[in-house]
C-alpha cells in the first residue's frame, strides 16, 4: 500500500470561494478516482499547514493511475493558485527496494509532460517532498 499525502498552506489573499473549490476537488479525487482505496481531506494540525489530504493506493500501478488521472490535473489547476506552501509525502510498506525511484519517476514524467503544472508549482512559495525527487 502507498499512502500519498499532501499538506498545504493557503495564500493569505486567496479568495474563500477558490479555497472552497480547491477543497471540493481534493474530495472529488478520493471519491471519483477508482484506484483510491480510502482517503481523508481536512484541516491540518500540529504544524505550519492549513489543510491536508491523504490517499491510499494499493500499489505503484494504482499510484500512477491516480497521479495521471485527468481529475488530478483539474485539481492542480483549480487548487494550486491558492496554495502558498506545499509538501508531498509518500509512506509505503511495499517491499520493492526500487519503489522510491518508481514514485520519483512518475512525478518527474508528470512534470516533464505538463508545462502548466510546472508553472503552477514554480509559483508556490515552497514545494517539497516526493514530487521533487
Amino acid at each position: 500500500m502507498i499512502y500519498h499525502q499532501i499538506r498545504i498552506s493557503i495564500r493569505p489573499d486567496a479568495p474563500k470561494d477558490q479555497v472552497d473549490t480547491a477543497m471540493h476537488y481534493l474530495h472529488r479525487m478520493g471519491e471519483e478516482i477508482d484506484v483510491v482505496e480510502f482517503f481523508c481531506v481536512g484541516r491540518d494540525f500540529g504544524g505550519e499547514f492549513d489543510y491536508g489530504a491523504l490517499y491510499a493506493l494499493n500499489d505503484i500501478d494504482a499510484y500512477k493511475t491516480y497521479m495521471l488521472a485527468p481529475l488530478h490535473q483539474e485539481t492542480d489547476r483549480a487548487g494550486l493558485p491558492v496554495v502558498d506552501n506545499m509538501i508531498s509525502q509518500d509512506l509505503t510498506d511495499d517491499p520493492d527496494p526500487e519503489i522510491g525511484a518508481k514514485i520519483a519517476k512518475i512525478h518527474s514524467d508528470r512534470f516533464a509532460s505538463d508545462a502548466t503544472l510546472r508553472g503552477l508549482v514554480e509559483s508556490l512559495g515552497s514545494y517539497e517532498g516526493s514530487g521533487t525527487a
